[in-house]
């Protein structure tokens, strides 16, 4: 029998505080410590005036409410005191509970019950984690559309399919005396083939989902003066970084998140791009230098130039510091002073080149275009059609590999146990997606990782 647990379930310092409790005596432990008002019975699912009694004292007129198993979030027999949102009053309501022989619930451990009960799939306890750290209204949205079972039933039904095809070898090898039907190769190999193209779809979608999901890095960099640090106030709207005249006034990253609708960039503002002897400096540039590099890994490079004047020696240095970048927009700055000759190169090296004057703040709307059309967040699926996590991302590619072998082996008039044998790793892996075969220790990694009190 799973211990009764307790947590608080929303953020410290709010108005309202909601104390959280899920077990088998759930309803006895908020019976022991809340009191309607009035001396009325609680109904189910009715939220329910009274007085919070602990060790003799009222510490609260709270309102309470129970849910009776097995619809509830845990699948367990479940109760919320909606306190005033006083630390000392939460702590002792806690403290109430725990003494009634309640434990402090571990991170995720409420989603973790609910999964195990069988109130969702694994997948869908992903979302719950994806929507509590949201972002992004989008990025709400789409754990919101995981959740409500979308992926999870094209999941199921591609296991199932496979399942019958495994079902259907098997009957020929087990079977060899039997008049067994002969197998529609080409049609089981078209099956496999459409579903691996699923498959392989929904894999290269996270770096989309996970752009969503966690935004992406974002380094502005450029040689000193270039304007960096004015377009980093300009985007975000008020003045966070310094600006002077003063060249390599910037000397360390400066970090801040920006919201473009969809699209979340986590923007550093870095050290001027140059050669120097102040070993302060120097330290900015390594650093700027380590933000260009993780950035064009997995997010998004601005390279700031400033267009009115000439191409320097320190400009070039900026243009091969993002080669190699996944995606690199070069910002040519100061648009509203006439522009100088020589910055056509850019072209070469950029697939985007945005005209704007970080000062004037003109042009940013262009940039803001450019940037979520570069990084694919402009149109979202509606039914949550986006991974979102590495875990899942990888189990995907496995069961495509699986599915694109069992294919060829198939077509090549591979023995039917050797076709079986790859199916079945499909069939496995498509089971860790949604935890039907996921391994005990993968589940604690993911519930590790969520909040306390959901």
């Amino acid at each position: 029998m799973a211990q009764t647990i307790a947590a608080l379930s929303t953020a410290p310092g709010g108005a309202i505080g909601i104390v959280r409790i899920s077990g088998d005596q759930a309803e006895a432990c908020l019976h022991a410590l809340f009191t309607p008002a009035g001396g009325r019975d609680m109904q189910p699912r009715v939220l329910t005036y009274g007085a919070l009694t602990v060790d003799g004292r009222v510490i609260d007129r709270p309102m309470a409410v129970f849910f009776p198993a097995p619809a509830t979030y845990t699948g367990e027999p479940m109760a919320e005191l909606h306190c005033h949102g006083s630390s000392a009053i939460l702590e002792a309501a806690l403290a109430g509970l725990f003494a009634l022989g309640a434990r402090q619930a571990g991170p995720g451990e409420f989603t973790r019950r609910a999964f195990l009960n069988g109130k969702m799939d694994l997948f869908a306890a992903e979302a719950v984690g994806d929507l509590v750290c949201a972002r992004s209204a989008e990025a709400a949205s789409l754990a919101v559309n995981q959740l409500g079972g979308h992926l999870s039933a094209d999941f199921a039904d591609m296991r199932q399919q496979l399942v019958a095809i495994c079902a259907q070898f098997l009957a020929v090898i087990d079977y060899p005396d039997e008049e067994i039907e002969d197998l529609p190769v080409q049609e089981i190999a078209r099956t496999l083939d459409e579903m691996q193209a699923r498959l392989a779809g929904l894999r290269d979608s996270y770096a989309r989902g996970r752009a969503l999901r966690e935004g992406l890095p974002c380094a502005i960099i450029g040689r000193p003066n270039a304007g960096k640090s004015t377009l980093l106030n300009a985007l975000l709207g008020y003045d966070r970084a310094i600006v002077t005249e003063i060249a390599g006034t910037t000397r360390d990253t400066v970090e801040e998140t920006l919201h473009l609708g969809a699209l979340v960039l986590r923007l550093q503002d870095t050290a001027g791009l140059r050669e120097t002897d102040d070993p302060v400096e120097k330290i900015g540039v390594t650093r700027a230098r380590e933000a260009v590099r993780l950035a064009g890994e997995s997010g998004v490079v601005l390279a700031v130039f400033d267009g009115s004047r000439p191409v320097t020696g320190e400009d070039r240095m900026v243009m091969r510091a993002v080669q190699g970048a996944k995606c690199a927009v070069a910002v040519l700055n100061k648009a509203d002073l006439p522009r100088a000759d020589g910055w056509e190169a850019l072209h070469g090296t950029f697939a985007q080149v945005v005209p704007l004057s970080a000062k004037k703040r003109e042009g940013l709307g262009a940039l803001t275009d450019t940037l979520t059309a570069l990084t694919g967040v402009r149109d979202l699926p509606a039914d949550g059609g986006l991974i979102t996590n590495l875990r899942q991302a990888e189990t995907l590619s496995r069961t495509a590999r699986h599915l694109d072998e069992a294919a060829a082996r198939l077509r090549e008039g591979y023995p039917p146990d050797a076709v079986v044998y790859d199916i079945e790793g499909a069939i496995e892996s498509l089971g860790e997606i949604t935890g039907q075969s996921v391994q005990a220790d993968i589940v604690d990694h993911i519930f590790a990782n969520f909040c306390v009190g959901k």
